[in-house]
């Protein structure tokens, strides 16, 4: 039996739980802030890290990058059901951070090229 990759399995941990996580803090607080913004952020780095394989980076991105667009103008759009626009801001939380290393990644693996 081969051994399981222990970081893609953080990876994917750390993903699931935190677009459930964001799901219900959406739901349940309006405004997210102190250590909840805090644990979605670092959920985010961690799936930027571990989650993301070589062959998922573009797609990846490209869903990540239109993701955080379509929150961040659309805020105005979801303003009016308050639960949504929580979800929306909680799910950028995980996104952005996981994104940004993403890109990062990438930048220095074309770089190595």
């Amino acid at each position: 039996m081969a051994k399981k990759n222990i970081g893609g399995m953080i990876g994917r941990w750390a993903f699931l739980i935190g677009v459930v996580l964001a799901v219900i803090l959406g739901v349940v607080s309006p405004t997210i802030s102190g250590v909840w913004v805090s644990v979605l952020v670092v959920l985010g780095l961690i799936i930027g890290f571990l989650n993301i394989a070589d062959s998922e980076v573009k797609p990846f991105l490209m869903s990540g990058a239109v993701l955080i667009i379509a929150a961040a103008l659309g805020q105005s759009v979801v303003e009016s059901v308050p639960i949504l626009s929580s979800i929306m801001n909680a799910l950028l939380l995980i996104f952005v951070p996981s994104t940004v290393i993403v890109a990062i990644k990438n930048v220095f693996s074309l770089a190595r090229h």
